[in-house]
């Protein structure tokens, strides 16, 4: 009986090996999948400021978009292959190279990472339904905003900030624990909802001056002195932020390409990868060139361009696209949230506990977490520049990527014992050392520090957005020659 027992304290139904029947995402699936990770407000932000801030030439910043992309592509076959072909997500993955404890630890840091941007985002996804409700209220009375009441603050939120948080917060819990077939029609219905919104937006934009707007996006197409040698310092720093971006979700992409029916079909929908970034630039790039048209010709002082969607609309007095618009960004803050944040967390809270934790405990656990954070975000948290300390434990992922590729397919040939990735047996695979493995350990804290210096060493801060790539090469190096001895 003792045995028994032993044995089932790491099984967790939802972290076991995905039912055929539910082995059913597509390369439309992962497109959606893409596209949500990359349709947000910080997405939209990131890749028009790649085109128009920084001035740079905008085919050096497409060709640098396009590199970041194919090494996103290829990183995420290979992470995402072992889950694909054992239908087990990251967390569980991770024992086989970590043992059935160090995965518990190390994993940690990923879920960490994800608790907290996932309180990040959902104060600022807050935001935007605090911003339907004043309008709501505005419309119903114009005077009723300037009554004491909604003057009140505590933590700087007052009361519709405060039903707003609380909205956020019950809306994504009640939504996220349903299943993983729910989260995936949430992710599809999120990233078609999103692009059609984008095209509505640009719709608007474009049709207002046609001739102006379509003159001003020609114009910004040059392709002087693209193979300058000049050119290559940016085209590197575009490559390097475009990949920062995507770094946080690659590590525990196993998470998701666990449902997917094959290999062709995952290789084909991490393709569609690179068809994301390519529409999702054509549209954040016209929708800001446009809008900036606009509102130069509406408005006064206009002393820069835009490229904050919420700061655009805010500018652009017309309540009913500001409510449309609000509510795409709502979707694809949501969506977002759920890939990048949420799953991830789930995933490492039920590994941490599989006994203790289901789908709805566990997001209890993560709502209550991220209703602390959140709140906690404006008055305390981002006044001590936490963001440094959460780029800290990120610094893990490229390490924890290397060390679990290499075990992977060059230490274990591909091949991996489903029942022993389960068990707490002293003679299981993957219990090495007290179920420690010490050369991956003794590999990811080397890789670690590699890749922390580009975060707290003011002379390789430079190189941050190769942190992660860094510490996988470092890590996977060093495993491999201690791991083939």
């Amino acid at each position: 009986m003792n045995q028994i027992k032993t044995k089932k304290n790491l099984i967790n139904w939802e972290l076991v090996s995905v039912n055929p029947n539910d082995k059913n995402w597509d390369w439309k699936d992962l497109f959606c999948y893409w596209g949500c990770n990359i349709q947000s407000v910080i997405g939209f932000s990131l890749i028009a400021s790649l085109y128009l801030v920084y001035e740079l030439n905008i085919l050096v910043v497409l060709l640098g978009t396009l590199i970041a992309s194919i090494l996103v592509y290829f990183f995420a076959n290979l992470i995402g292959k072992p889950s694909q072909k054992y239908g087990l997500p990251f967390p569980v993955i991770l024992r086989s190279s970590f043992g059935i404890k160090g995965a518990k630890y190390f994993g940690f840091f990923r879920g960490l990472v994800g608790i907290f941007m996932f309180g990040i985002q959902t104060y600022f996804l807050s935001r935007l339904i605090s911003f339907l409700i004043r309008i709501l209220i505005f419309s119903f009375d114009s005077n009723l905003l300037g009554h004491d009441f909604f003057l009140m603050f505590l933590l700087g939120l007052n009361i519709i900030d405060w039903v707003a948080f609380f909205v956020a917060i019950f809306l994504q819990a009640f939504l996220f624990s349903k299943s993983h077939q729910f989260n995936r029609s949430i992710i599809k219905f999120s990233a078609i909802t999103v692009y059609l919104g984008m095209f509505i937006f640009f719709l608007t934009v474009f049709l207002y001056d046609v001739k102006v707007t379509f003159s001003a996006f020609i114009d910004i197409f040059s392709i002087n002195n693209l193979f300058d040698k000049n050119n290559i310092i940016p085209l590197v720093t575009v490559a390097g932020t475009v990949f920062a971006y995507y770094s946080i979700v690659i590590v525990s992409f196993g998470d998701f390409s666990r449902y997917v029916k094959n290999d062709n079909e995952l290789k084909n929908g991490n393709l569609s990868l690179i068809l994301n970034l390519l529409l999702f630039s054509f549209f954040a790039v016209f929708i800001v060139i446009g809008a900036d048209i606009f509102l130069n010709k509406n408005l006064e002082n206009m002393e820069r361009i835009l490229t904050n969607p919420t700061d655009i609309i805010g500018k652009i007095d017309n309540t009913e696209l500001t409510i449309l618009v609000l509510f795409f960004i709502i979707f694809s803050s949501v969506s977002t949230n759920l890939i990048a944040n949420y799953v991830p967390t789930q995933n490492i809270l039920l590994n941490i506990m599989p006994t203790k934790l289901n789908l709805r405990t566990s997001a209890a656990v993560i709502a209550i977490l991220g209703f602390v954070i959140g709140i906690f975000w404006l008055p305390l948290l981002s006044q001590i520049g936490i963001l440094a300390f959460i780029d800290t434990f990120a610094a893990f992922f490229g390490p924890l990527f290397g060390i679990m590729v290499i075990d992977y397919y060059l230490i274990k040939k591909k091949n991996l014992d489903n029942k022993d990735i389960f068990s707490l047996e002293n003679n299981s695979l993957y219990f090495y050392t007290n179920g420690w493995h010490v050369k991956a350990i003794y590999s990811l804290v080397l890789g670690f520090i590699f890749a922390a210096s580009t975060i707290w060493n003011e002379s390789l801060m430079t190189y941050h957005s190769f942190a992660w790539i860094i510490g996988a090469f470092i890590s996977s190096l060093t495993y491999y020659l201690l791991a083939i001895k």
